[in-house]
């Protein structure tokens, strides 16, 4: 098992309710592939450097996770296919 951190930018004009359901299905997906999320941390609306798909704003999120290293392109494949996730990056912490 390695330790990762995921940082998503998801759609600004969701709800509360779908903005987490949208967190619950990548936190699935994590589970699904046996790792596990240590941390959800929601930095909340901020402001993008630049324009993504028309949007000036994003709602950022930050998960730690465990997971091991030949399910991360699965994640990485389904998170891409989720058009409310505008932006991700998967890192792995040392």
């Amino acid at each position: 098992m390695r330790n990762y951190e995921l940082v998503c930018i998801i759609h600004p004009d969701l709800d509360e309710n779908a903005f987490k359901a949208i967190i619950e299905k990548v936190s699935g997906w994590v589970t699904e592939a046996g790792g596990s999320v240590d941390k959800v941390d929601v930095w909340g609306r901020r402001r993008m450097a630049y324009h993504i798909n028309k949007q000036r704003e994003g709602q950022y999120v930050l998960l730690h996770l465990s997971m091991v290293p030949t399910s991360t392109a699965l994640l990485e494949r389904n998170i891409r296919f989720q058009e409310s996730v505008m932006r991700s990056m998967l890192t792995v912490v040392e």
